[in-house]
């Protein structure tokens, strides 16, 4: 296994210790943007098929949800199975990790002196760590490329503040850029035994929905801690409105309306999205998590690569358009320096 550090770019703070908090905040706001525009300006070229590149698989969820736990139970159910996994751990604040990440954000940032610096809480800390380090995304890309030969699947380990998915520019980054280069899938972890209640499971499907709006990625829905609670009622609910009400039929609160409300909402929304449950301790349902990841990468060949690609065309047309533009006004400057000259 081979772990990869980047330089994250410096910033005129690292040598001016009198800079106020203010100026510091707006130096790292300037670094951060400068980084993203040369990540979403020029995507990381593919010459390989995209059909023959491993599969990336984002793990998403809330905290508590076992997101690490299922990263290690699927890195070692595909190696069970002869596959090559290539991990990537993107939690800056975690402390460790059951696996062995190939890159790791916390060899690149550190969490704690982000939130010391910057004078940010646990949260805000996590996602300065973040738009810090999709700045050098570019960087990840071109590793993953150069490894795409020896490799069938690429698992990415996630923080629990999902607001980083939901609507987070680094977030946005990161899904954008590994969709452009490899057949990509989001995974949004739900815990079993917090969905048995009904308003419970509603706020989950409400974040996995915004999760997809944002991504516009295929999805599957993992509910996991299986071996604690089955999941079958959950499916049920999904597949059937009226036992979803049926749950709810002694819930008169105003909560309890919304829901039922809101699942007549989502039914069309389910019809579309793969479910599964598993269990990130006892494997048990990683065969069929895998069938569900095999039915989301043919959505995505189906019907989100065109959208990706048309995407794509449109930056690179835009990209040469501006760069058409910048060579008249520099050809209209030559001439106006010709004619000062000359008189």
């Amino acid at each position: 296994l081979i772990s990869h550090t980047f330089t994250l770019p410096s910033s005129e703070h690292e040598t001016n210790p009198s800079a106020t908090h203010t100026q510091k905040a707006h130096l790292l706001k300037q670094n951060i943007m400068e980084g993203v525009e040369s990540i979403t300006a020029t995507p990381t070229p593919t010459s390989t098929p995209m059909a023959k590149t491993p599969v990336c698989i984002i793990v998403m969820g809330m905290a508590g949800s076992g997101k690490t736990t299922l990263m290690q139970r699927l890195n070692s159910h595909l190696r069970s199975k002869s596959k090559r996994p290539y991990l990537l751990n993107l939690d800056p604040a975690v402390s460790k990790i059951p696996y062995k990440a190939n890159i790791d954000i916390r060899d690149t940032v550190n969490y704690k002196n982000i939130m010391n610096k910057y004078k940010l809480g646990p949260n805000g800390a996590i996602m300065t760590s973040l738009n810090l380090f999709a700045t050098q995304f570019d960087k990840v890309l071109a590793i993953l490329e150069r490894r795409k030969d020896d490799i069938d699947y690429i698992l990415v380990d996630t923080p629990g503040q999902i607001e980083v998915f939901s609507w987070s520019a680094s977030g946005s980054i990161i899904t954008t850029a590994l969709s452009l280069v490899f057949p990509t899938v989001c995974v949004y972890t739900c815990d079993t035994v917090r969905c048995v209640n009904p308003n419970t499971f509603m706020s989950n499907m409400l974040y996995l929905c915004g999760v997809f709006y944002r991504s516009k990625l295929p999805l599957v829905g993992v509910f996991n801690k299986a071996d604690v609670a089955g999941c079958e009622f959950a499916l049920e609910w999904m597949r059937d409105y009226e036992v979803f009400q049926t749950a709810l039929e002694n819930d008169e609160s105003f909560l309890g309306s919304l829901s039922n409300s809101l699942c007549l909402v989502l039914d069309e929304f389910y019809k579309n999205l793969h479910a599964c449950g598993v269990s990130a301790v006892t494997g048990i349902g990683c065969d069929e998590f895998f069938d569900k990841v095999d039915l989301a990468v043919g959505d995505f060949f189906k019907d989100y690569l065109p959208e990706i690609e048309a995407m794509k065309k449109e930056k690179e047309d835009k990209a040469k358009k501006n760069e058409e533009e910048n060579l008249e006004k520099l050809y209209e400057e030559m001439k106006i320096d010709e004619k000062d000259g000359s008189s």
